[in-house]
């Protein structure tokens, strides 16, 4: 007896049998299908690879051993911590106290009988054949079976002597040196030699050296010092190993004497976080992502996914009616011989199903075989190495019935349509009457309204943003819909066009049933491209408008703020070498204390110096109170308005720019104004006289001056601001000149030169130049500037303004190569579909005289017309989620604004400028570039003289 069963099994087997008989068609749709498969599993293999289970997790983090002691460096009071120890806070409130610091004995942390092992780090400027490189030295021995899992030996060996270094492969590719080479430190003569390389699991890029305890930071601090430059900040943990480990209860017991412990028990099995003392405190909750977020996301996701199977349905579909109608004989016999309906479509689909099938098990296979072949070159791009190559086989089943689904999706149309044919129409090849549907259109048109609403609904109403892609999906479905009507439309066109055009779009309109698919593929893809570069030119000129120049076009600037500016000259250099210089200006600044200080501080035996600020230039809203708190709650929000839209004091009169120094204050010449482009003969005239020239009123005191403060006890300093009280120092008043108008100085706010600064008894060190150009330095010039500098070992901070640059123009480009790929090859298989339908029409022609070059020419516009029609329906529905997007953002923009401005916290006068900008030359090259290369690529590829058929038997 005859069952389901059979009748599918012999479609089965139909189906394989005309794959294998069509394998170019197969392979095209395998492929489309195969494709996505292939990335999302890959995707998926790499994601839980990477992610680390929490035993591999802790191994990296502290090895074998059971925690890792850190200084909280609160001075040892009672501290709260996370269970990751990644962040702590005092457990008693500190709102009217000074805050804890400072260091405490970790050693006296550590339980007796345990293996401690230090691990302490800084960092360093190595030598290198290049040059210097700023390197992360670490002091670990990473011999001791406690430290197994942090480093991982890559070549040689461990250090055994103290003159005996092993380094990161990537610090061995950037220096140029290798094992047996010899390094050493600036400043620091001793040699030492490279006896192995090894890697960070967790930080592939590190460049890192690692020394014995004790062998090389302590040597270096003392060298550095002996020269005159600050020691280097090392960082030093503990690490631990006891018998038992160290429970959560035993953690929170240490963190009683201010250390925080990275335990490997507490890190495998986590404490709840009701008894984490820490998440308790206002302000440290365990903050997790809202079931709100995570349903926008799988909304986000969901209508992607649903996106991409609609694309590749009408992509593969119109493939599939190729094939149907191809087969149409053959599914005629079938008829003839008994076949129901239901037998006809279980052939076609089981068409779909085998592809489908077929695309899994490939797409599926190649993710295995590409993830675990390009396993390096994936790490190398990630930073880390994977845990264990994991495979989750319900995941990569999900995605694998995802491409069945697909097929089957798009094998259904097709299915339909060759059941609906008779028996008679299969064996003679008539095609008989075929009217389009008047009930999809209406749908289509229902959905488009319904999808504009809701767009239109999430752009000016809700704040959702899946509102937007929501609506525009459901938008893009009703046009999807409405395409055989369209189509339809486009057909009235034809009266005006050439013979070969008009019989193309004629034919096009005729066959709605294989040339619908095919336009609505090309209107997805076209439609997902416009959206994106729409918002793309849109956010684009939002930044254009936006932009606020550092420098002067054109002008370029180099600062080196360590070691005392040792490197300025080297980089003045440089630059004056390989760029085409017009103008330079060398600039330093003040320094207090040891030559080599920073200006940042951070050595006892390093001072600072402030610009005073009169207390009547002071904003009202941050002038601090004798008492402490926010001085801005004593206003109310009109009145603190008030005072940021009319009140001098609280606007930011010296314009933005580079940091500098501290206030601003820079000791140069006349050519930093000529490079800057302030050209007051008074102001250069008041500079040369011996003035502090100022581009800020709020530095200016009564008397026309301008006060700097040395401040050399910084302990003390530190206190009286604790204590809201004026740091102690030597003061020193120099005639100042405020410079008149609103002139640009791009973050300069008082100038003064080298004799000024001598006479008024503040010392100098070279801080950078400034230097304006010709012409703008091609990429040869700059790529050789970067060389000489990174040869110096010093951080240079370099910036050319060149005005604003639109970083997305290759990302545009790129979308519309990808659209016009997808684009071409949609509007191929309908090519394929016609030809297959009208080769009656092209006999037909060359019987009443038509020449050969007639099936090429109309083979051509047949592909061209496909094109253009998707193109034009994909260019008008993807302006709508653009659109929607862009108005949600400028109402989200605009809301802020009005929020701020009216609690008196915005300084601006005008409403954010949020434009929507149609990139007309990105639609210019859809619209006429991808129709006409894809009717010459099908008139290329199409024979100009057709095989002569054998008559079919009737």
């Amino acid at each position: 007896m005859k069952t389901w069963f059979h009748s599918w099994r012999a479609a089965i087997r139909i189906a394989r049998r005309d794959a294998w008989r069509s394998k170019g068609r197969s392979s095209l749709v395998l492929a489309m299908i195969a494709l996505p498969i292939l990335g999302v599993s890959a995707l998926d293999l790499t994601y839980r690879s990477s992610e680390l289970s929490p035993a591999e997790r802790v191994e990296r983090t502290i090895g074998a051993a059971d925690a890792r002691f850190r200084d909280s460096q609160v001075g040892g009071v009672p501290i709260f911590q996370d269970p990751t120890g990644d962040m702590h806070t005092p457990v008693k409130e500190y709102e009217n106290e000074p805050w804890p610091s400072g260091a405490t004995d970790v050693t006296k942390a550590i339980p007796a009988g345990s293996t401690v092992l230090t691990d302490s780090s800084a960092s360093a400027k190595l030598t290198t054949t290049h040059g210097l490189l700023m390197t992360d030295v670490r002091e670990l021995k990473a011999s001791d079976p406690v430290a197994r899992g942090i480093m991982t030996l890559l070549d040689g060996r461990f250090p055994e002597k103290n003159d005996e270094v092993m380094a990161t492969s990537h610090f061995l590719e950037s220096s140029g040196l290798s094992v047996g080479s010899t390094l050493s430190a600036r400043n620091f003569d001793r040699p030492y030699r490279i006896v192995g390389s090894y890697e960070l699991p967790d930080a592939l890029g590190t460049d890192q050296v690692n020394a014995l305890p004790g062998a090389f930071l302590a040597p270096y601090a003392k060298a550095v010092e002996k020269a005159g430059l600050p020691a280097p900040d090392t960082s030093l943990s503990y690490l631990v190993r006891k018998p038992g480990g160290f429970t959560w209860n035993t953690v929170k017991e240490i963190n009683t004497k201010g250390v925080a412990v990275v335990s490997r028990a507490v890190l495998l099995d986590p404490p709840a976080d009701s008894e984490v003392p820490l998440y308790q405190k206002d302000g440290w909750g365990n903050y997790q992502s809202s079931l709100g977020a995570g349903a926008a996301e799988l909304a986000s996701l969901a209508t992607v996914v649903g996106l991409a199977m609609l694309e590749i349905c009408l992509l593969a579909g119109p493939a599939f009616a190729v094939g149907a109608r191809r087969s149409r004989r053959q599914l005629g016999l079938v008829g003839a011989n008994g076949g129901a309906r239901s037998h006809i479509r279980a052939i076609v689909l089981s068409g779909g199903l085998v592809i489908g099938i077929a695309a899994a098990v490939t797409g599926t296979v190649l993710a295995l075989l590409l993830t675990l072949l390009l396993q390096p070159v994936l790490e190398s791009t990630m930073g880390q190495r994977f845990g264990a190559f994991d495979i989750r086989p319900l995941e990569l089943l999900g995605i694998a019935l995802l491409a069945v689904l697909t097929g089957l999706l798009a094998a259904i149309v097709p299915a339909v349509t060759a059941s609906r044919q008779t028996v008679l129409a299969s064996l003679t090849g008539r095609r008989g009457i075929r009217r389009s549907s008047r009930v999809l259109p209406l749908i289509g048109l229902a959905a488009l309204l319904l999808g504009g609403a809701v767009a239109l609904f999430g752009s000016t109403v809700s704040e959702q943003v899946t509102l937007v892609a929501a609506g525009s999906a459901l938008a893009e479905l009703g046009v999807v819909a409405m395409t055989p009507a369209l189509v339809g439309l486009f057909g009235r066109t034809g009266r005006w066009l050439p013979l070969s055009p008009r019989l193309a779009l004629r034919d096009a309109v005729r066959n709605r049933g294989r040339t619908a698919p095919a336009v609505a593929a090309v209107l997805a893809a076209v439609a997902g491209t416009v959206a994106v570069s729409t918002y793309m030119a849109s956010r684009e000129a939002q930044n254009r408008a936006e932009y606020e120049a550092t420098l002067p076009y054109g002008v370029a600037a180099a600062f080196v703020q360590e070691e005392g500016g040792r490197d300025v000259p080297a980089v003045r250099e440089a630059i004056q070498r390989q760029f085409p210089v017009d103008v330079r200006a060398d600039v330093e600044r003040v320094s207090v204390g040891k030559p080599g200080c920073p200006p940042w501080g951070g050595d006892p035996a390093c001072g600072r110096y402030e610009v005073i600020v009169p207390r009547a230039n002071e904003c009202p809203l941050y002038a601090s109170l004798p008492g402490g708190g926010d001085p801005s709650e004593k206003y109310t929000p009109e009145q603190r308005r008030k005072l940021v839209t009319e009140d001098w004091r609280c606007k930011n009169s010296a314009s933005s720019g580079m940091y500098l120094s501290d206030g601003g204050l820079v000791v140069g010449d006349a050519k930093l104004l000529q490079v800057l482009g302030v050209d007051d003969p008074a102001t250069v005239k008041a500079l040369a006289d011996g003035k502090i020239v100022s581009f800020n009123r709020a530095l200016v005191q009564k008397n026309d001056t301008i006060a700097i403060k040395q401040i050399t006890d910084i302990a003390a300093a530190d206190k009286a601001s604790e204590e809201n009280r004026p740091a102690p120092g030597k003061v020193s008043s120099l005639p100042a000149y405020l410079v008149p108008g609103d002139q640009k100085s791009y973050g300069l706010q008082a100038l003064m030169t080298p004799a000024t600064a001598k006479a008024a008894g503040l010392s100098t060190v070279p801080m950078g130049v400034y230097v304006s150009t010709d012409r703008l330095p091609d990429s040869e010039q700059r790529q050789k500037l970067d060389g000489d500098l990174a040869k110096l070992g010093s951080n240079v901070e370099l910036h050319l303004e060149e005005g604003f640059v639109n970083d997305n123009g290759i990302v545009l480009l790129s979308l519309a190569i990808f659209a016009g790929l997808v684009t071409i090859g949609a509007a191929g298989i309908a090519t394929g579909l016609a030809q297959a339908d009208a080769e009656a029409d092209l006999k037909t022609l060359a019987a009443v005289g038509a020449p050969p070059r007639v099936r090429r020419t109309l083979s051509g516009f047949q592909c061209g017309v496909v094109a253009a029609m998707g193109v034009i329906l994909g260019s008008a529905a993807g302006l709508l989620p653009a659109v929607g997007l862009r108005l949600t953002e400028e109402r989200n923009q605009i809301r802020m604004y009005e929020q701020n401005v009216a609690e008196g916290w915005s300084g601006e006068l005008t409403p954010p400028h949020v434009p929507i900008v149609v990139p007309w030359e990105t639609l210019a090259g859809l619209l006429v570039a991808v129709p006409l290369g894809a009717a010459l690529l099908a008139a290329l590829v199409t024979r100009s003289r057709g095989a002569l058929a054998r008559r079919a038997a009737t």
